[in-house]
């Protein structure tokens, strides 16, 4: 390994988000939400710590295949559901719940011939206004999906477009009102309404980021009375160091300008690793534990830091890009993006550890 960088996966962690998840919606059964290759930490890695789970929700039939080959014996819902006959096949196959989002996909399922009823989640339109059934079609979808011999038992479902900016009772009203006299179990409560929204709890919770440690609202300080972990860091080290005079520059572009004598750190990590190429002067970065920035633009396979608060640090001194002190969230809204995007964004060539 000729570069000290890796990325640290911690499964412990996870099991304490869904502890608190668990906590904090009693009444309610847990999806546990690993699409994207669980976020980008891995499906295998993180597996073992989701026994607590009722379910595991994903968006691909390799995702759900690779789950049932792990031993997960529990319900598996496909997010996206079925989009051919060989995809309802696959979903008999691995005994998959499945959404089911138009009409298209209940037809699929009416022409299927399989081994048991397939259990659905049927998503109602109920303002996010992109996938689902509107609510004034939706009784019907409902009445046609029952009357299918190869459907089993109907959830219905629906997803919240801004529960993470505290705007949910529209479209929990719309909701309940849509379905005030359908029979089964409901299913609404993404991550920022599982923190935040307790009426929309109801029969099944799907975590996403909040299993991860990440802010729903892009936003650390939103979560900063919730005790989530990180189950992600990146990690990686002081390979060279510069002093400067005042009114020299720092990496391509000349983006930096030092303004007194100071010395930075130029670190082993890079946009080619999956840090943000866009993260300005100013991004939060650790060195010895000692909170401090970025500065200058990143390139490849660097960025250099201010070493001005850390006057101990020298080469092979630790840095933390993100992770329990430096939160990825503040990595990402420094640079103009989201927490989410940074978990599935680091690169194969980074090493992964489990710790």
């Amino acid at each position: 390994m000729p570069r000290p960088i890796v990325a640290r996966i911690h499964p412990d962690a996870i099991r304490h988000n869904l502890q608190l998840i668990r906590q904090k919606t009693p009444g309610s059964r847990i999806w546990a939400v690993i699409k994207a290759n669980a976020y980008g930490h891995g499906i295998e890695r993180i597996y073992p710590a989701l026994d607590q789970a009722d379910g595991i929700a994903l968006l691909d039939l390799d995702e759900a295949a690779r789950v049932r080959q792990l031993g997960w014996s529990k319900p598996v819902l496909l997010l996206e559901g079925i989009f051919t006959p060989s995809d309802v096949e696959l979903a008999d196959e691995l005994r998959l719940t499945v959404a089911v989002h138009c009409t298209e996909q209940l037809e699929l399922l009416c022409a299927a011939t399989v081994s048991r009823p397939i259990d659905i989640n049927l998503k109602m339109n109920s303002g996010m206004n992109r996938l689902g059934f509107r609510p004034d079609v939706f009784r019907a979808a409902w009445e046609r999906a029952r009357s299918f011999a190869s459907i089993g038992e109907i959830t219905l479902m629906s997803h919240f477009a801004s529960a993470d900016e505290n705007d949910v009772d529209w479209q929990v009203d719309r909701f309940d009102a849509a379905t005030s006299e359908i029979p089964g179990a409901r299913s609404l409560a993404n991550s920022a309404a599982v923190l935040w929204h307790p009426r929309a709890h109801r029969d099944w919770v799907r975590p996403g980021v909040i299993l991860y440690g990440g802010s729903p609202s892009g936003l650390s300080r939103h979560i900063a009375d919730v005790p989530l972990r990180a189950a992600m860091s990146l990690k990686s080290q002081i390979i060279g160091t510069q002093t400067l005079t005042s009114q020299e520059t720092v990496g391509y572009g000349r983006t930096f300008e030092a303004h007194h004598d100071m010395r930075i750190g130029v670190v082993a990590c890079g946009y080619a690793d999956g840090y943000p190429r866009h993260a300005p002067t100013g991004t939060p970065v650790a060195v010895d534990g000692v909170l401090t920035r970025v500065v200058g633009r990143v390139s490849m396979d660097m960025l250099t830091v201010d070493l001005t608060p850390c006057s101990s640090a020298r080469i092979g001194s630790p840095v933390e890009l993100w992770g329990d002190q430096v939160k990825i969230d503040d990595v990402a809204n420094a640079s103009g993006t989201i927490g989410y995007e940074l978990m599935c964004a680091v690169a194969r060539r980074v090493p992964v550890e489990i710790h």
